[in-house]
């Protein structure tokens, strides 16, 4: 049965729905989200244990085998993403407890809190394509609920961006599903991938891949329509923004990651070639766009898009070390993209603002906070031994081995331009003298207690990156085993066909 596949989406699931039993109760809406998300992070280190132990792992619903039933499929980069989820999940759930308004919680932040993160961990878990879609949507409906929590000025302009490029991509990737069925008759992923193989139409193929790598490119806010993310994730509270910098967007690179190696493999030279160039232009545009703000949280959304550049460029490589790259990439980003959310919140706490020129002096009134900015600071600009060093140091060799100079060049200037980004965080937050009075807004009142709820989720993915960097064997074992799963998508059909998906092309 494998119910270690199920429960990742039936514990927030079930936390959702528990906190809105206790809607009037504060205590209570608190005490489930803590101990849901800490349950989700048990179960899925359970599942990340058991794929690596016993390979890939399937539950058919209702014991309707595939391609007949619903499949959930648990491969290694599927439990490792869920891990990741369960992780950012219990930090953000910490954070919100000294960050979450009465306001906000009257309105059901817990509730979206927990389904959010069931439309992750199902968008990770499903083996159907049109399942997928459907998690996808569980998401945006989450997600832009959490945006406009507070219906401030700036977030109803920022979620009407937001919804409307998700609203596209979902009716593409709609359309693309419907296209796709009609072709091959199932949604089952393993099944599809069994069948497209042996379609004589390429042609038609290679169409359904550009509309399933404009679908997904759009939810990964890869170039060129990007815009909706650093329009929207600076405007909601903060442990909305960690949330959504952390998981969203990589929900749009792991289906990328799934439908590319898994369906679409067959003509690596034609859409790889364009999703090159799509990662070239993400990591360019992204940093760009960084170096000119100086808002703390816009600064930080637009290098989610730079970022999300390396992952797609592991992708688009497409051989074993690349892939090597792409995924230890992603297991790195989410943890440091968070981190920086969170330590901007804390920031704003002390201080009221996020405008760099109204802030300062925090290297002097608060160190340790000046130090764990910098850990995942130098991690995303790749500075050694951090976490992000490495990454970005398997990608780039993998460009080089595969002789793709240019956007290897490409990614060598955004890591410099990146550490930019941060030495202007740190020059304008933390080194530079406090501004005069006049020029900054009143020092909010911060109690004790609620400054160390924020301040230990971010200390504890502040160890993460640390740990990843100093010690990256266990990390890099699991993104090189991962990566020879994707690339051995005969196995992943085998395991959830069984003996239907024996002597598949």
């Amino acid at each position: 049965m494998n119910p270690e596949i199920a429960l990742p989406i039936l514990i927030p699931l079930m936390s959702g729905a528990v906190s809105l039993v206790f809607w009037r109760s504060r205590l209570m809406q608190r005490l489930v989200a803590v101990g849901g998300t800490a349950a989700l992070l048990l179960t899925s280190v359970w599942l990340l244990a058991s794929v690596n132990r016993e390979g890939i792992l399937v539950m058919h619903m209702g014991g309707w085998t595939a391609p007949f039933g619903i499949s959930l499929v648990a491969d290694l980069l599927g439990a490792i993403m869920v891990v990741l989820t369960g992780i950012i999940g219990f930090a953000v759930a910490l954070y919100s407890l000294a960050t979450a308004g009465r306001g906000h919680e009257a309105y059901g932040y817990f509730p979206l809190m927990h389904l959010l993160l069931a439309g992750v961990a199902g968008a990770f878990l499903t083996g159907d394509i049109f399942n997928l879609y459907v998690w996808f949507e569980v998401m945006l409906v989450a997600s832009f609920a959490l945006l406009i929590l507070g219906s401030e000025k700036p977030q109803m302009e920022g979620a009407i961006k937001y919804v409307t490029l998700n609203l596209l991509s979902s009716v593409i990737f709609l359309i693309a599903v419907g296209l796709l069925y009609g072709m091959v008759g199932t949604l089952n992923m393993a099944d599809i991938a069994r069948r497209l193989a042996e379609v004589e139409e390429q042609g038609m193929v290679d169409a359904l891949a550009m509309m399933f790598m404009v679908a997904f490119g759009i939810k990964a806010a890869a170039f060129p329509l990007f815009f909706w993310l650093p329009a929207s994730y600076h405007t909601p509270p903060v442990a909305v923004s960690a949330l959504f910098a952390g998981l969203l967007t990589k929900v749009g690179v792991y289906a990328l990651f799934r439908v590319f190696t898994l369906i679409f493999h067959h003509s690596p030279g034609y859409t790889h070639e364009i999703l090159l160039w799509g990662a070239g232009l993400t990591m360019l545009t992204g940093v760009l766009g960084a170096a000119a703000q100086f808002e703390f949280r816009r600064i930080l959304s637009f290098h989610i898009v730079s970022q999300i550049g390396y992952m797609i460029l592991g992708l688009a490589l497409f051989t074993p070390l690349a892939i090597i790259g792409g995924v230890f990439y992603i297991m790195h980003h989410i943890i440091v993209k968070t981190n920086l959310f969170l330590v901007s919140g804390i920031v704003h706490r002390l201080r009221g603002s996020y405008q760099l020129k109204r802030l300062g002096g925090f290297y002097r009134s608060h160190p340790w906070l000046a130090v764990l900015f910098l850990i995942p600071a130098l991690s995303l600009a790749g500075i050694p031994p951090l976490s992000g060093f490495l990454a970005k140091f398997i990608v780039i060799r993998a460009g080089i081995e595969a002789e793709a100079y240019g956007v290897t060049a490409i990614a060598l200037l955004v890591g410099l331009l990146t550490l930019y980004s941060m030495i202007k965080i740190w020059a304008e937050v933390f080194w530079k003298s406090v501004p005069p009075e006049g020029d900054v807004d009143p020092y909010p009142e911060v109690r004790q207690r609620e400054l160390w709820l924020m301040v230990a989720p971010v200390a504890g993915l502040a160890l993460c990156t640390l740990f990843i960097g100093l010690y990256p064997a266990p990390i890099h074992a699991l993104a090189e085993a991962s990566a020879a799963q994707l690339l051995d998508p005969e196995g992943y059909i085998r395991a959830v066909l069984g003996a239907q998906g024996e002597g598949t092309p």
